[in-house]
């Protein structure tokens, strides 16, 4: 597996999703899957995966020592792992900026040189493929969709690629030509194309002009909560809390949830409402907030990870995601989870599969105003929602989705 985040460092959904898939194909058993990302950290959880940092592949030739390696990448990898790869770098590489080790430097990031390290990654994919054994590549997003690409022109693995979100989900529709190519190089190359939702299979069908017979859908799940984040203890506010967590840009709709904010005030003053994350819209929302005459019932508090996630859903009333266009969208599981009713866009692919929430379009925000009312004056509904939420996103589980994906990888086998 080719991937770009992996927990505990993760920037967005990708590495959630990443992981909770990998262990859920895991546990079905008779696997061994090696996950490879740009830059591992050493405190990843190993226990189900092999892991193999892209900053740590030699491609250019170091006469170095064991214990030179052991001293410089110990903590994330076995010394044994960097001379296997040594042995095959394929083509001289050192016109690269290389460090020590004869490898390219990552930043785990999305950085501005962003194409450049999708570029790096898939030349460290080369090495890989040539010493790994496996019997499928799967690439997971476009950013890695060129390294399964080159995997694929190495061994002839069959290749199959997990679209988690396209340009025209992130973009509105104002889409990047040079990651609009990609995105498609990677399908047409693709044996198979597993979509995180219809919604996302409809648009790989529609815009990339792919053959459906060659796209299946495989909706996200979510990892069940360990007691120590189901029973975190933060503080509660007296007032009604309702909350926005997500990546404050265009596609997640943060400007929709202020304005029915702003609707939602007018009618009940004691109402806080709260939009964790962050993101290029961050200061406008910030602006609009005040323009509506909200901000002293407006909070920011910046981008929450880890236990930090569960505790603002714990201490929430009514958890809302007023997307755009998202793929698939697993914050409002996270929120069920918590106990928390959620409000969804129905342009978002977890609503295909949720029945205990309230959906509305995105840009109705009469119709989002009215269910945040509602949630929030009534005790009953309330209550009702958060068990019968609660029920229904236990069902929902990574093996069953594992699953699905292991019969995908016999079909490119011809195994079935």
């Amino acid at each position: 597996m080719f991937g770009w985040e992996f927990p505990p460092h993760i920037l967005g959904g990708l590495g959630t999703a990443s992981y909770g898939l990998t262990k859920g194909m895991w546990e079905c058993g008779d696997m061994d899957i090696t996950f490879v990302i740009p830059k591992p950290w050493g405190d990843e959880d190993r226990s189900f995966a092999k892991i193999i940092g892209a900053s740590q592949v030699p491609v250019g030739w170091r006469d170095v020592s064991r214990e030179y390696v052991e001293s410089r990448i110990g903590n994330v990898m076995d010394p044994d792992e960097y001379f296997r790869l040594r042995d095959h770098i394929y083509a001289d590489f050192n016109y690269m900026r290389l460090n020590d080790l004869g490898c390219i430097e990552f930043s785990g990031r999305y950085p501005d040189n962003l194409l450049e390290e999708i570029n790096n990654y898939s030349i460290c994919a080369g090495v890989i493929a040539r010493t790994e054994e496996f019997d499928v590549i799967h690439s997971h997003d476009w950013l890695t969709y060129p390294a399964g690409i080159h995997a694929k022109q190495v061994t002839g693995k069959p290749m199959v690629i997990h679209v988690h979100a396209t340009d025209f989900d992130r973009s509105r529709g104002n889409v990047n030509p040079t990651v609009f190519n990609i995105e498609r190089d990677g399908m047409l190359h693709a044996d198979h194309i597993i979509t995180v939702s219809n919604l996302t299979r409809n648009t790989v069908i529609d815009k990339y002009g792919i053959d459906p017979a060659k796209v299946t859908t495989v909706h996200n799940a979510v990892t069940p909560l360990s007691e120590d984040l189901l029973n975190v203890n933060p503080p509660r506010c007296k007032e009604k809390v309702v909350t926005f967590l997500g990546r404050i840009t265009m596609q997640k709709g943060p400007e929709y949830f202020v304005e029915a904010a702003a609707k939602v005030l007018r009618n009940n003053p004691h109402v806080r409402f709260v939009m964790a994350g962050s993101g290029d819209m961050m200061d406008k929302m910030i602006d609009l907030a005040a323009a509506r005459g909200i901000a002293d019932r407006f909070h920011f508090p910046g981008f929450q990870k880890g236990k930090q996630v569960y505790e603002m859903l714990k201490a929430s009333d009514v958890y809302v995601m007023p997307s755009v266009s998202e793929p698939f969208g697993i914050s409002p599981l996270e929120a069920m989870q918590m106990g928390v009713p959620s409000i969804i866009s129905k342009q978002s692919g977890c609503a295909e599969i949720l029945t205990n929430v309230i959906k509305t379009d995105y840009w109705d925000i009469d119709a989002m105003a009215d269910a945040i009312n509602a949630i929030v004056s009534y005790p009953a509904m309330h209550d009702q929602l958060k068990e019968d939420g609660l029920a229904e996103v236990n069902q929902i589980t990574w093996d069953k989705a594992g699953r699905k994906v292991i019969n995908i990888y016999n079909q490119v086998l011809h195994r079935n």
